[in-house]
């Protein structure tokens, strides 16, 4: 049995849940509606407050399969109740961040200041010209916008310069060594 997949997912109040016939989940909060189809295998079943993943058999496939659907579920409920969040910081002289209405500005050293628009469902925050925090219902668009402006100049080894998330730790590497004299 998953470790994972048998954990029953508690749903707290105020939280509006629905399965339709083609396994397609609906989860309703206070902060956002979150919709998503569902593996056709799988049983998910709501019973008051208690949303339970289950397996039709001991297939690998209907194994793997019931610790992610799980996963998948409680991000969802986890999503619209808290919202997940993700920080990133700027390093290097010259780098800030700044929001201009909903598009995030980005001067990274390039020539030209690199604009960013947000998808729908995310919100940006730059408290401070250093810092950008990334929030939303959605675990997995969090994740993926975060990416992508951590895309636009990566930190590199050698002075650290870039966007990293908070808890990144950037390796870096010693310089290159003097000339030899002769």
């Amino acid at each position: 049995m998953s470790r994972i997949g048998r954990l029953p997912i508690t749903v707290p109040a105020g939280v509006d849940v629905k399965i339709s016939d083609d396994n397609t989940i609906t989860v309703k909060g206070a902060k956002e509606t979150l919709t998503r189809q569902l593996h056709p295998d799988m049983i998910v079943k709501v019973e008051g407050s208690v949303i339970t993943v289950e397996r039709p058999s001991e297939d690998k496939m209907h194994k793997s399969l019931h610790g992610l659907t799980r996963t998948l579920v409680n991000n969802m409920v986890v999503g619209v109740t808290e919202g997940f969040s993700k920080n990133l910081e700027i390093n290097g002289v010259g780098y800030r961040a700044q929001l201009q209405g909903k598009k995030l500005v980005l001067s990274l050293g390039y020539s030209h200041p690199v604009e960013f628009e947000a998808p729908q469902g995310i919100t940006l925050e730059v408290p401070a010209p250093n810092q950008i925090i990334v929030k939303g219902a959605n675990k997995e668009l969090v994740g993926a916008t975060a990416a992508k402006i951590r895309e636009f100049r990566q930190p590199e080894p050698y002075k650290g310069k870039g966007i990293k998330y908070s808890y990144e730790h950037i390796r870096r590497k010693e310089g290159k060594a003097g000339a030899k004299k002769k």
